[in-house]
């Protein structure tokens, strides 16, 4: 009974933190030097990538949903959010 309530807990608590994880993401700014809307792909003159722990630089990030090309322009400054996705970094949100 004891290791049955000890395994509900951490269950829970890893639930909870990965929740957390989840609400705060954090948005980072950057300005857009290329879209390449057929590779699925966008370069990005940015800040520092805290989630990532990488520091300010251009590079590029793969975009996986269409709806986000759109917003994305060329000398565009934008506030934007990248994640690993199947090890390849993805922007993931827009604002």
């Amino acid at each position: 009974m004891k290791s049955t309530m000890i395994k509900i807990g951490i269950a829970a608590l890893l639930s909870a933190s990965a929740t957390f994880g989840a609400l705060a993401e954090e948005f980072t700014k950057g300005v857009v030097n290329k879209v390449d809307a057929k590779a699925k792909k966008v370069t990005i003159k940015h800040e520092d990538l805290k989630n990532l722990d990488m520091p300010a630089m251009t590079m590029v990030f793969r975009v996986e949903d269409p709806a986000l090309l759109e917003k994305l322009k060329e000398g565009s400054s934008v506030e934007f959010v990248a994640e690993r996705v199947n090890g390849k970094l993805t922007v993931t949100e827009v604002k």
